[in-house]
């Protein structure tokens, strides 16, 4: 695939890196434009290139959100079209402590991301786990699969996060609509969120179905894909 990822701080690297060894098509965008990404895109090799922002999601198949909660706003208005499949890889923090985090009212995070994007299809994933989890249990030959969650309200948006997430070693589960779903995998409370790693599918089956029983909000997720 073509994806476009908008941020080049260490969740926008870190992807980049796995996706680029999958053999995707990268193009890496940030706010201080593409000269400054000279050093990135020379490093991740020839299936990554450095564009501006707001050709970032121009003929791509997925464009990923990489970048701090703070930043998001300036950074989504950059982009003239968000018609296509968008990543929302964020948490509303300013800080690692368990209250560090931003008060998005009645909705959840990802409702905000939408609000940012309109027109987009868009997908929570990516987002549950310490970035060095991704670069250290994704990309090689694991015995077991890792669970990648996400999480909307398109199912093809969701089918083409879910192969990209299998592209790069993972073991994508579906855990429901952009609300509910999303609450599962959220920083600050989901269940499926601060293990400190990568869960493996029968963990994470074994949280969703202990949610379920005690009737979590978007806890009866669909059964897992791999």
């Amino acid at each position: 695939m073509v994806v476009g990822i908008l941020g080049a701080g260490r969740m926008g690297r870190t992807l980049a890196r796995l996706l680029v060894d999958a053999g995707h098509d990268v193009r890496l965008a940030n706010s201080r434009g593409p000269a400054s990404l000279v050093n990135v895109v020379a490093e991740l090799g020839p299936g990554a290139t450095a564009v501006a922002a707001r050709e970032v999601a121009t003929d791509a198949d997925v464009v990923v959100l990489a970048t701090r909660w703070e930043q998001l706003e300036a950074a989504t208005a950059a982009v003239p079209s968000w018609a296509g499949v968008a990543v929302d890889t964020t948490n509303p923090r300013f800080g690692p402590g368990p209250d560090d985090i931003y008060d998005t009212g009645a909705q959840t995070s990802s409702e905000v991301v939408a609000a940012l994007v309109p027109g987009a299809r868009l997908v929570k994933a990516f987002n549950h786990q310490p970035i060095p989890a991704l670069a250290a249990e994704l990309g090689r030959e694991p015995t077991e699969r890792n669970a990648l969650f996400l999480a909307g309200d398109d199912a093809d948006g969701k089918a083409r996060v879910a192969e990209l997430m299998r592209s790069i070693g993972g073991a994508p589960i579906d855990t429901g609509d952009l609300r509910a779903g999303g609450a599962l995998q959220a920083s600050g409370g989901g269940p499926l969120a601060g293990h400190g790693r990568l869960l493996t599918v029968a963990e994470a089956q074994a949280i969703l179905d202990r949610a379920r029983r005690a009737g979590a909000p978007g806890s009866a997720a669909p059964a897992p894909r791999s």
